[in-house]
């Protein structure tokens, strides 16, 4: 079509149209994006594609319309757009801006696999952590983990073991982990230890339940232990539960992050060498303590406890 701007003028006069349509359609083909449109297919368009298009056109643009005024639209979330389909003009209807965020923000949340930990993992962000001196090296170990898995994921890349007291930020700090990784793409598992270990034990009974939640926990990609350390454990808990979670993660080589009130000797001697009953089994608590060396670099975190504000 040589000239698309004569083509729609005899094409409305040519109908006849009554005032007030004509003034309507004026309007729709004086839009910005028709006019842009039409202009980038008028070798493809003809004077009976654009007569046969109008309704398309009008619906493009008052829907259009309708989105930028918030109104409620033929399809919420979609917006419309103008192709062209055998030489005739159509619509199809592509995710708005708003609702692709939506729907990557989603897709993130989803790759942040999280059992009984508190809400605050899932805003958690590197740019929000308190910036203090004692806390700094902590921050920067971390986010050189996210760089270099992020450069080459299949190789072995060992983790943190963040000892410190309570409130320092070791649990927010995993949780940023988690979410700039998960805006790589990547799938981590945090998991509060404590509650796991109580859930498992009201599982016993259930082997398939006890071997499906076990597994969900021992094969993620990356995993956080979280709080491990918190209470006392049983020789069960310690031997077929931790041990057989850190076996697998030293066997194949997968980043397994810590956080803890208590430093790693003292996780050996005063936590794991001691079962429930009293008992002292210094070699099990060191096989223990030799796979989470292997899997993860002790760094402590000090300062005020800023759950207390």
């Amino acid at each position: 079509m040589e000239n698309i701007r004569e083509a729609i003028e005899g094409l409305m006069n040519k109908r006849k149209l009554d005032q007030r349509f004509q003034s309507v359609m004026k309007t729709v083909y004086q839009d910005p994006e028709v006019v842009a449109f039409c202009q980038t297919h008028q070798a493809e368009l003809t004077t009976e594609a654009l007569e046969r298009g109008a309704a398309k056109l009008y619906e493009f643009v008052n829907e259009r319309r309708k989105i930028a005024r918030h109104e409620p639209s033929f399809l919420p979330g979609y917006e419309p757009q103008l192709v062209l389909s055998n030489h005739l003009i159509d619509i199809e209807y592509v995710p708005t801006k708003e609702m692709t965020m939506r729907r990557q923000a989603a897709q993130r949340q989803a790759l942040v696999k999280s059992i009984s930990m508190p809400k605050m993992i899932r805003r958690a962000d590197f740019s929000d952590y308190y910036q203090e001196p004692d806390r700094n090296i902590a921050l920067s170990k971390t986010m050189d983990f996210v760089a270099a898995y992020d450069q080459a994921p299949d190789q072995f890349h060992r983790g943190l073991y963040l000892t410190g007291s309570f409130g320092v930020g070791k649990t927010y700090l995993m949780g940023a982990m988690a979410n700039e990784l998960a805006k790589h793409n990547y799938s981590t598992t945090i998991v509060h230890f404590p509650s796991l270990a109580v859930e498992l034990k009201n599982t016993i009974g259930d082997s398939k339940e006890i071997q499906s939640k076990l597994d969900a926990v021992k094969q993620a990609p990356i995993l956080v232990i979280d709080d491990i350390g918190a209470d006392s454990i049983s020789a069960w808990v310690r031997d077929d539960i931790l041990g057989v979670i850190l076996e697998y993660r030293m066997q194949e080589e997968l980043p397994t992050f810590f956080t803890s009130n208590f430093s790693m000797e003292q996780l050996e001697k005063e936590h794991l060498t001691v079962n429930q009953r009293g008992e002292a089994e210094p070699l099990k608590a060191k096989r223990l303590m030799e796979r989470i060396k292997f899997l993860s670099e002790e760094v402590t975190l000090i300062g005020k406890n800023h759950r207390q504000g």
